[in-house]
C-alpha cells in the first residue's frame, strides 16, 4: 500500500507560487483563483503579481485542506473555503479551552 507523507511544516517557511503549487499538487491557476475568490487568508496579495505572491505554512496548510475536501466532497471552492474556516475555528477555540484548562489547575 502506497502511503504519501507530508512533510513538517516549519512557522517560519515562505513558498513562492509555484513552490506552494508543486507542494500541494495543484496548478498555478488553481491557487490563483482561490486567492481571487478570497479564500487565502492575505487578501492583499489580490492587488498584486502573483510571480511575487509569497505564502507562509498557514497558507499550506489551508490549501491542502480546501483541496481535501473540495475533492472528498466534490463540493465548490466557496463551500471548502467555508468549510476550512470553520475548522480552524474549531482548532482555535480547542486551543484556547486547552490553555484555559491548564491555567486553571
Amino acid at each position: 500500500m502506497l502511503q504519501e507523507i507530508d512533510a513538517i511544516v516549519l512557522e517560519d517557511t515562505t513558498l513562492s507560487l509555484d513552490d506552494l503549487a508543486r507542494s500541494c499538487r495543484v496548478s498555478r491557476e488553481w491557487i490563483i483563483e482561490h486567492v481571487q475568490w478570497g479564500l487565502l487568508p492575505d487578501k492583499n496579495l489580490i492587488d498584486t503579481d502573483p510571480n511575487v505572491w509569497i505564502f507562509d505554512s498557514h497558507s499550506f496548510l489551508r490549501i491542502k485542506r480546501i483541496v481535501a475536501i473540495e475533492r472528498d466532497f466534490e463540493c465548490n471552492p466557496e463551500l471548502a473555503g467555508l468549510v476550512a474556516d470553520l475548522i480552524e475555528e474549531v482548532e482555535s477555540l480547542r486551543t484556547r479551552l486547552r490553555t484555559s484548562e491548564l491555567n486553571e489547575s
